[in-house]
């Protein structure tokens, strides 16, 4: 079954991207946090995902919500 795969319009990549930077946290380690989660994901994913040029699957939207710490509120807000 293909994983469901949300699409932006609501500024989900610029959430990540702020609420990464305000945690201190650059792309790759973001990026290995994930994939210690066991959630496959490259670096240009992720520069992608943040710039709203890719849709966002939601393993991931859970791994990064897991790993930045923060509520799917925070990083659903518009």
């Amino acid at each position: 079954m293909m994983e469901q795969k949300i699409k932006q319009d609501i500024p989900i990549g610029t959430n990540i991207r702020e609420i990464r930077r305000q945690r201190g946290l650059k792309q790759t380690e973001l990026v290995r946090l994930l994939q210690l989660e066991g959630v496959p994901m490259t670096r240009e994913a992720l520069v992608k995902i943040e710039r709203g040029a890719q849709h966002i699957q939601a393993s991931q939207l859970r791994a990064i919500k897991n790993a930045l710490g923060v509520t799917y509120d925070q990083l659903l807000e518009s």
